[in-house]
């Protein structure tokens, strides 16, 4: 088993960041952080660079032109490489509401690819299905054709990937609601609040019941009002709810993330992608989830009129929010350490501590990508 010592950088720990340390691999794991002998192999990254936990994005709807929903395992695999490459080290494919045919088809190449220990990019650990359960009010580029309600065996037809985590994104005012949060958390599923309207009576009945995180926080849903408090009023103010925000400056002001970022705390918010598509391919004009859908200056907008997912990377979002004035140690749990928490994976990914998987990146003062390590192997390195 190859040892390899990283070394010339300050390591972010679950203690703090840790300046001028080291961190030693033993194959695809952590064996030691602050020091390190007998190494195999050195890293030196020249004691200017920052040693983080490898980003994890909870919502991605694909990148450099593969869609999730189209997607087959070679599509899958270029997406996780090209994610790579921004600092992501694993990763949750997210369906838009579709037929169960595609649910399954992809669902079998997500298998495939995560099955697969030599492929290289960000892994997948699970599945994201967004909307299917959603408010049409609130449906925003998802397709409402496809949308259920809930009366107890609606989810007896949605694949599940085996040994993945598996998330599901629902309007809690959908008939059905409460149950739909029991039947989930039943299934070891998270059951996270968006795409709708709900009052604060039931917001508060599905919390009550298990819902305890919001799909990208202010997008798709109620705003604050001083008179109404809103979705997005409800889970700033709610103690215990956490929230995935865009961090793209376009689905929400800086100055709001700046808000969120205060308010919740780097506890309470987890960075996503929300990314679609496009993502890496610039402006143009592209088809997506049957519609027409125009980049322009990194804005999506489709035949309706809406947003339709970003063209952001996790690596912009980190870099927004250290421009914003967030600490390093701030957005490795935002980034990483909160979303592996809310999967259940933080046993294994999300910190860099002995024994953890060796998913790391390495950026400079300024947030630039230096290098991104998989599972020990260096995935990216400028």
């Amino acid at each position: 088993m190859t040892r390899t010592l990283i070394k010339g950088a300050g390591v972010v720990t679950p203690a703090g960041l840790v300046k001028d340390s080291a961190v030693l691999l033993e194959g695809s794991s952590i064996s030691m952080v602050g020091e390190g002998g007998g190494a195999d192999e050195t890293i030196d990254l020249g004691g200017e660079a920052v040693l983080l936990p490898g980003f994890v994005d909870i919502h991605n709807h694909g990148a450099v032109g593969v869609d999730v929903n189209e997607a087959d395992a070679d599509g899958l695999r270029e997406v996780g490489r090209f994610l790579a490459t921004k600092g992501v080290t694993a990763w949750v494919p997210t369906f838009v509401p579709d037929s169960v045919e595609t649910y399954s088809r992809v669902i079998a190449a997500m298998s495939e690819v995560a099955a697969d220990v030599e492929s290289a990019g960000a892994r997948i650990v699970g599945v994201h299905y967004e909307g299917i359960f959603a408010n049409t009010r609130m449906c925003g580029a998802l397709r409402p054709q496809f949308f259920r309600t809930f009366s107890g065996s609606e989810l007896d037809d949605i694949p599940s990937l085996e040994g993945g985590a598996h998330m599901t994104t629902f309007a809690p005012e959908v008939e059905g609601g409460v149950g739909l949060v029991e039947a989930l958390i039943a299934r070891r599923w998270v059951p996270s609040i968006g795409h709708t309207c709900a009052d604060v009576a039931t917001l508060d009945a599905v919390f009550a019941a298990g819902a305890h995180h919001v799909t990208h926080l202010f997008n798709a849903m109620t705003g604050l009002h001083h008179r109404d408090l809103g979705v997005a009023g409800w889970a700033l103010a709610k103690e215990g709810v956490t929230c995935d925000i865009i961090a793209d400056g376009i689905h929400v002001r800086p100055e709001v993330l700046e808000m969120a970022y205060r308010l919740k705390t780097s506890e309470g918010l987890v960075l996503i992608s929300d990314s679609v598509a496009p993502t890496g391919l610039g402006d143009g004009d592209y088809e997506l989830w049957g519609e027409k859908l125009s980049v322009t200056g990194g804005k999506t907008r489709n035949e309706r009129g809406s947003i339709a997912g970003s063209v952001v990377t996790m690596l912009d979002a980190v870099r927004l929010y250290l421009g914003l004035g967030a600490s390093f140690e701030d957005v490795a749990r935002m980034a990483s350490g909160n979303a592996a928490k809310l999967l259940g994976l933080d046993g294994s990914i999300g910190s860099i501590s002995p024994g953890m998987r060796a998913d790391l990146v390495a950026l400079d003062g300024d947030g630039r990508l230096l290098m991104t390590l998989v599972g020990g192997q260096v995935n990216f390195r400028v």
